[in-house]
């Protein structure tokens, strides 16, 4: 398999895997992601060079967003001093699922976000989602807190409060990469 950066014409097919794995945890019993995506934002965060995708041929396998911006409202002032790379809407194809291909993404995210110069690979989980919660401490993540509608820094929203973080670090992801190097963190040391 191999991962590349996502291109402006992959758009379809991340709102078509949000909406597969929507219909899935839906299955599951969770509310996540049931609202639609808008296009717009995701082609923007597509042209910033965030997103890539894993193909297996010429099959997509699965998607993850790695950006050195926070959302807003979720980390402190003196958290978001300390290097991090943030991971968003990691998504694998069902026919994927159950390959620890989820895992191997976060791996690779994690020697990524090390190659940038970050101490720390961040994520937001879906506050509800106990599941995927327990899936990101089997991952290696330390949960550091969960912001809800109250507690969010600078009133920001909370469906997705479940903050979790774990060493950014060299790791072995198998996948043939065919990203370029990523910037260097302008506060890297």
């Amino acid at each position: 398999m191999k991962i590349c950066p996502a291109e402006p014409h992959d758009v379809a097919k991340l709102l078509a895997f949000r909406e597969e794995a929507a219909a899935w945890l839906s299955q599951l019993g969770t509310d996540q992601w049931q609202r639609p995506y808008p296009a717009d934002k995701l082609l923007a965060t597509i042209e910033s060079g965030h997103v890539f995708m894993v193909r297996d041929g010429h099959t997509t396998a699965a998607t993850i967003t790695l950006t050195p911006e926070a959302e807003a409202g979720l980390w402190t002032e003196d958290e978001l001093r300390e290097p991090s790379m943030f991971v968003n809407k990691l998504t694998v194809g069902r026919e994927y699922g159950g390959q620890n291909l989820g895992g191997r993404l976060l791996d690779w995210a994690g020697d990524r976000a090390h190659r940038a110069g970050a101490r720390w690979l961040r994520l937001d989980a879906w506050t509800t989602n106990k599941p995927l919660q327990h899936y990101y401490l089997s991952q290696g993540f330390t949960h550091v807190r969960t912001v809800s509608e109250g507690t969010a820094v600078n009133g920001g929203p909370r469906v997705s409060g479940w903050l979790a973080q774990r060493d950014a670090r060299t790791a072995i992801h198998d996948f043939h990469d065919l990203t370029s190097a990523p910037a260097r963190l302008p506060y890297a040391a």
